[in-house]
C-alpha cells in the first residue's frame, strides 16, 4: 500500500508484508508501526486507523496516546485484551469470519481424532516395536453434538457437521431460528448438556461464557461424552476439568486452554483423555488472504467514510465526537 503525496488517512500496520498483501487504497498512507516502539520515530504519530499485530500483545498505553486514533482493527477473532484496553472514545473491530474456516475444520479434526483414537493410534506406532492393536471405537455418524455458539464460527461448525450424519443441536445468548433451523437460549444448556455426546464450545469470552463450563456443566456431561473448546480458555474452568479427565469420566480436546501458554508442569500435559493442541485454530495458509480482504475493505470503508463491519465496541461512527 504505497503512500501519495494526495494521502489523507494514515493507516498502521505491523509489519511491512501486510501493507504489500493489502495492497493499494487511494487516498491512504501506510505506516509501519507495531505499538512497541516511540510512534514518532515510527512515523505513525498520525495514524487514524490501527492494525495490532498478530499474536503479539501491543502495548495500549501507546496506542491511546495516538491522538488522531479513530479504529483499532484487531487480527483475531477474540477481542478481550483490546476491550479492556482500548479507549472508549475508539472504534474497536474484531476479525470477524476471517477465521472461521480454518478453526471449524479443526475442531472437526479433534473431534475425529479423540472418537476415532487416533491419539493412542500414533503413539502405539511410534513404540520401539509397534503395536497392533485393532478395536472398536465410536463414529462422528449418529452422534449427539452440541454446538455453544450460533455466530460465524458456530455456523461453520455446524455446516462442516452436516455430512458427518450427527444430531446437531445449537446454543446461543438467545433462542432464535435460523436456516438451520432452531437455536437454544443459553439458559437451557444444562438440560442439554445432559444429552450429548460431544459439546463443543465456539462462543466468544465474555462476562456471560466465562466460566460457562464449569463444574455443574461439566458433572452434567454424560459419561464418555467428549468437550472441544475452540473459543477461548477460559470459558471453562481447568481446574473442574481437570478433576472430570482424571477420574476417567470425560474426554476433551483443547485448542485454547487457561492459564495460556500452558505452562510446562501444567497437569493438564499429562491427563489422561485429553488431546491438546497449542491455539493452533485460526493460524494456518487460510488466514492471510482472508485477512487481507478483510482489511482492505475495512480501510475502503473508513476511508470512504462508510460504515464498518465487525464493531464490537466504542462508537459504530468511528468520525463521531468523542
Amino acid at each position: 500500500m504505497a503512500g501519495t503525496e494526495a494521502a489523507t488517512v494514515v493507516v498502521s500496520f505491523p509489519d511491512k508484508r501486510w501493507i504489500d498483501l493489502v495492497g493499494p487504497v487511494p487516498t491512504v498512507r501506510a505506516v509501519v508501526w507495531d505499538a512497541g516502539s516511540d510512534p514518532v520515530r515510527a512515523g505513525a504519530v498520525d495514524a487514524e486507523f490501527f492494525v495490532p499485530p498478530y499474536l503479539k500483545r501491543a502495548d495500549w498505553s501507546l496506542v491511546n496516546g495516538l491522538p488522531r486514533l479513530r479504529v483499532v482493527q484487531t487480527l483475531t477473532a477474540g477481542y478481550e485484551d483490546a476491550v479492556a484496553n482500548v479507549s472508549s472514545s475508539v472504534t474497536l473491530c474484531n476479525a470477524a469470519g476471517v477465521h472461521d474456516a480454518s478453526t471449524s475444520e479443526l475442531a472437526v479434526g479433534l473431534i475425529l481424532a479423540q472418537l476415532r483414537g487416533i491419539p493412542a493410534a500414533v503413539r502405539a506406532g511410534s513404540a520401539s516395536r509397534g503395536r497392533w492393536q485393532p478395536h472398536t471405537l465410536r463414529s462422528l455418524a449418529d452422534r449427539r453434538v452440541l454446538v455453544v455458539g450460533a455466530g460465524g464460527l458456530g455456523s461453520a461448525i455446524a455446516a462442516r457437521l452436516e455430512p458427518f450424519e450427527v444430531s446437531l443441536t445449537r446454543v446461543a445468548s438467545r433462542a432464535r431460528d435460523d436456516e438451520r433451523g432452531h437455536v437454544h437460549a443459553v439458559t437451557e444448556l444444562p438440560a442439554l448438556v445432559s444429552q450429548q455426546d460431544v459439546v463443543i464450545l465456539a462462543c466468544p469470552l465474555n462476562e456471560g461464557t466465562r466460566g460457562l463450563a464449569n463444574a455443574r456443566f461439566l458433572a452434567a456431561m454424560p459419561d464418555g461424552a467428549l468437550l472441544v473448546n475452540v473459543a477461548r480458555g477460559a470459558v471453562v474452568d481447568t481446574d473442574a476439568l481437570l478433576r472430570e479427565l482424571c477420574d476417567g469420566r470425560l474426554l476433551a480436546a483443547l485448542d485454547v486452554v487457561e492459564p495460556e501458554p500452558l505452562p510446562d508442569a501444567h497437569p493438564l500435559w499429562s491427563a489422561p483423555g485429553v488431546l491438546l493442541t497449542p491455539h493452533l485454530g485460526g493460524n494456518t495458509s487460510a488466514f492471510k488472504p482472508r485477512a487481507a480482504a478483510f482489511l482492505r475493505s475495512q480501510i475502503i470503508r473508513f476511508a470512504g467514510g462508510r460504515p464498518l463491519r465487525a464493531v464490537v465496541a466504542g462508537p459504530a461512527d468511528p468520525y463521531s465526537p468523542s
